[in-house]
């Protein structure tokens, strides 16, 4: 069950859509029965929630899938709410900082490996949020371009040389 938590809002937001917001993310842990606390700040377009819990496996799950199901189900729970869709991100144990510096280790391998051998290099298997990690991680990149291919499940991120 959730406890303490604390809203801040950075583009000055009503306060009860901060109210509605912290409300829908508490009972939804509530219902879960994940005990914890949690901290939020809210964008126009994200609200990223931080949950420090003794259940953090729980909440991730296998390779990350039920926190991806958690932040999709809180999404729309605050859509059905307010009426606009706010993306919600979920932190827990450290699970998203330390998947994104793996992400951008494996990027740079990637990227090392395109260049020497000259040919494509493909990363199958990646969540759309992790394509998108390293997506942006390469956007600048003079030497390699990244692009996704395929549909669904099977979509590959492809890093080649420029």
């Amino acid at each position: 069950m959730a406890k303490k938590t604390k809203g801040k809002s950075d583009l000055k937001q009503n306060k009860g859509e901060e109210k509605i917001i912290k409300e829908t993310i508490a009972k939804l842990l509530n219902i879960l029965g994940v005990e914890g606390d949690f901290n939020f700040t809210q964008t126009e377009e994200l609200i990223d929630v931080v949950l420090e819990t003794k259940d953090s496996g729980v909440v991730i799950g296998y390779h990350g899938e039920t926190l991806e199901a958690l932040q999709l189900i809180a999404s729309l729970s605050v859509f059905k709410k307010i009426g606009r869709f706010i993306r919600v991100s979920v932190e827990v144990g450290d699970y998203k900082k330390n998947r994104i510096g793996w992400l951008e280790n494996l990027a740079l391998q990637a990227k090392e490996q395109a260049l020497s051998e000259n040919r494509e290099v493909p990363l199958p298997s990646l969540k759309s949020w992790e394509r998108r990690i390293v997506h942006m991680f390469l956007q600048n990149d003079d030497s390699v371009v990244s692009e996704s291919v395929g549909e669904g499940r099977s979509r590959t991120l492809i890093i080649k040389p420029r």
